[in-house]
């Protein structure tokens, strides 16, 4: 028998089909209930709207599980790469070792940029953030490809879009960071790996080839991975929604890089690292800032902990937190921020205030101490996040573009202005 749920108006009764989920995941289908009791359901920030079905991402935000295509995030994150999970979450299956070659070697192809991209460059303030820069650069790649805008795609010229979006971000993140600093650009090379030419294009000069260290290489390859996807968050949910009008994928990112660039979403670490820092300046003591956080008089807040999601602790912040270890420890790193992390971590989880609320570390709350590590400026934290997010994003967009039940976004409101009024002439108010 069809679960039904049934919703009383007017003392009026509606039902509704109970959809569930393979992870047993319940929702009400409510798309028909306007259309039924021209009411509009009211849900701010969307927390208990369900905006489609995807086959992508689980997330238990209560038990603190996290699976890409139903592989645990633990295992991906120990033993895969970022070039391999992203094959996996745009193509729905892990690939064999033909197909991971043939995707490697795509970005390989489409590394470079076109000459014309690099006046971007001299046109972009020195000073201006990364990221505008980056989302004006994704959408530009509209204008030279005007092939692949067109709505019906096949999945050849999709795959083509998801290797020119994965490799060229790479180029324009690390062009970007050469510009503010004043130094010349450095070419990709064919011989290095994802991870590898980027941070070739970021550190070497046209002197000096950087020393690609594994222990940094394997830290940011994990922090690509842990980023890779994370359901339905804002910047893939604004994602979705562009791509809902069937605007092409280079579009639709450039929006999620957009989203993705507030500090309540991927701006999240760089605002932890400059919170490590102020408790630094202002001598190191922790309890101060914890009293502040807890004070309801106070609206400070102590950054890199708590989840819109998890109720439980991130799995990876979990992981990361092990990789930021093994970093530091491999290269002799001495940190007073990460003294400082650890001492307030510790602190915190001993804490009953944040106990109760569930306030745990999240992944961003180590992941900025990595960057810095690496010699990552903070301003290009989001950038970096947004190289990490890259294949999610895309693969939502080919999701939603395959599902036949997708429509154009369009949420409702409920209007509290002012009711029917009559213009009053200039020369009158």
């Amino acid at each position: 028998m069809e679960e039904k749920a049934k919703i009383v108006l007017d003392g009026k009764t509606y039902e509704f089909p109970v959809e569930t989920g393979t992870e047993n995941e319940k929702a009400i289908d409510i798309s028909k209930f306007r259309a039924q009791t021209s009411y509009v359901m009211l849900d701010n920030g969307f927390g208990n709207t369900g905006a489609c079905k995807s086959a992508i991402t689980f997330l238990d935000g209560e038990k603190g599980i996290l699976r890409y295509r139903g592989i645990p995030i633990e295992q991906i994150a120990e033993k895969s790469t970022f070039v391999e999970t992203a094959y996996l979450l745009i193509n729905g299956q892990l690939p064999t070792d033909a197909q991971l070659a043939s995707f490697a070697s795509s970005f390989t192809e489409h590394a470079a940029l076109l000459p014309d991209m690099l006046n971007f460059f001299k046109a972009y303030p020195k000073d201006g953030h990364p990221m505008g820069l980056l989302s004006s650069m994704v959408c530009s790649l509209s204008g030279y490809h005007p092939e692949l805008l067109k709505p019906d795609l096949s999945e050849e010229e999709i795959q083509l879009m998801a290797a020119k979006l994965l490799s060229k971000v790479r180029t324009i993140t690390a062009y970007t960071y050469k510009k503010s600093i004043g130094e010349d650009f450095v070419p990709p090379r064919d011989d290095l790996k994802y991870i590898s030419n980027f941070l070739h294009m970021m550190f070497s000069t046209k002197d000096k080839e950087y020393d690609r260290h594994d222990a940094v290489v394997n830290a940011l390859e994990a922090l690509l991975i842990l980023h890779a996807d994370h359901e339905q968050n804002c910047s893939t949910s604004t994602v979705r929604l562009i791509g809902s009008s069937w605007a092409n994928l280079f579009a639709s990112v450039s929006g999620g890089v957009s989203a993705l660039w507030g500090p309540l979403h991927g701006g999240a670490n760089q605002k932890v690292v400059e919170m490590l820092e102020e408790i630094q300046a202002a001598g190191g003591d922790i309890h101060k800032f914890i009293e502040k956080a807890k004070d309801p008089d106070d609206n400070y807040r102590l950054m890199g902990f708590g989840h819109r999601v998890y109720k439980n602790f991130d799995p990876r912040a979990t992981i990361i937190k092990k990789r930021c270890h093994d970093l530091f420890e491999t290269l002799g790193i001495q940190d007073p921020l990460l003294d400082i992390a650890v001492k307030l971590e510790a602190a915190v989880l001993k804490d009953d205030y944040f106990s109760e609320r569930r306030l745990y570390p999240n992944v961003d709350f180590y992941s900025g101490l990595i960057y810095k590590a690496i010699g990552i400026p903070t301003k290009m934290f989001p950038v970096l996040f947004a190289i990490g997010r890259m294949p999610g994003w895309i693969a939502h967009w080919k999701e939603m573009k395959a599902d036949p039940r997708s429509r154009i976004g369009r949420p409702r409101q409920i209007y509290v202005g002012l009711n029917e009024r009559d213009y009053v002439p200039r020369d009158q108010r």
